[in-house]
């Protein structure tokens, strides 16, 4: 993803920088999460293995917990010619779960609608593991997505700031996507990616410290990146970042078609969990 403005961006829109990395690759509980199912049930089980619950939203009030959240709002396209606004009144908490909802309305000289939300200068975190329990929509021009920016990016702009892309999906694939990026003299991005079952609930999650971030989908491992000693000029993830949640309609990504006929969409967040090292 690139950013231009405070928004995520393609994989496929840039010229990528090669960078050599090493591979290696409340009412709700964790408890209640077993009776989700069995993906839920093991993500939930390696977390509490590890790690202690710091900080959660569990989404089971009846609005937007704004101590946590802000909204995000207008068009303009967030650096990644996105064509919808964003409102806050597509985003509501009903049934444990947030959702984002995309429309197709006018608005603000937009055509569509959505929401986006994060947790700037309100929760954010250096290290830990970082997961949500997310469904998301299937359709063509549709781009929902679970990430991180740094929280110096009011200083320091972007690339600089650094960004952690936990999950991002786009159109109707079977594929979800991690990556990061940074400023390594100049514009630098890594990612990965492995197949799953998006219209289905799933656990999106990081794990991430001092020598790598590893990204997880139910508790399994699909890809790794090495950042310990600041390899190729990684030291933006040593230092805070907060969460962004998002549901983009169009985009240099998905692309510009839209269709129409799966909107509304919803992405439905059941929560997001913060752990740390016991």
């Amino acid at each position: 993803m690139k950013l231009i403005l405070p928004g995520k961006s393609a994989l496929a829109c840039l010229s990528m920088a090669f960078v050599a990395f090493t591979f290696t690759s409340c009412k709700k509980d964790l408890d209640s999460d077993a009776l989700k199912g069995p993906a839920t049930a093991q993500a939930a089980q390696v977390a509490a293995a590890s790690w202690q619950l710091v900080w959660s939203d569990e989404f089971n009030g009846t609005s937007v917990n704004t101590s946590n959240w802000n909204f995000e709002t207008g068009a303009g396209g967030w650096g990644n010619n996105e064509q919808q606004y964003y409102r806050s009144q597509n985003a509501s908490v009903s049934n444990g779960n947030l959702v984002i909802t995309a429309r197709r309305e006018s608005y603000g000289g937009a055509n569509y609608t959505s929401a986006r939300m994060t947790t700037q200068n309100k929760r954010t975190f250096t290290y830990g593991r970082m997961e949500a329990r997310i469904r998301l929509p299937l359709g063509q021009g549709l781009w929902p997505a679970f990430w991180m920016l740094g929280s110096n990016i009011s200083s320091v702009g972007w690339p600089r700031c650094g960004e952690i892309d936990i999950m991002e999906h786009v159109n109707t694939s079977s594929s979800v996507h991690g990556t990061i990026h940074w400023d390594a003299n100049g514009y630098a991005q890594y990612g990965g990616s492995t197949t799953t079952s998006p219209a289905n609930y799933h656990v999106y999650a990081i794990e991430w410290n001092s020598s790598s971030i590893k990204w997880f989908v139910d508790g399994v491992k699909y890809h790794e990146a090495n950042i310990l000693n600041n390899i190729n000029s990684t030291e933006e993830f040593h230092r805070p970042f907060f969460f962004i949640l998002n549901l983009a309609v169009g985009g240099n990504w998905p692309g510009q078609t839209i269709d129409n006929s799966k909107l509304p969409a919803s992405m439905y967040v059941d929560y997001v969990r913060v752990y740390q090292w016991r």
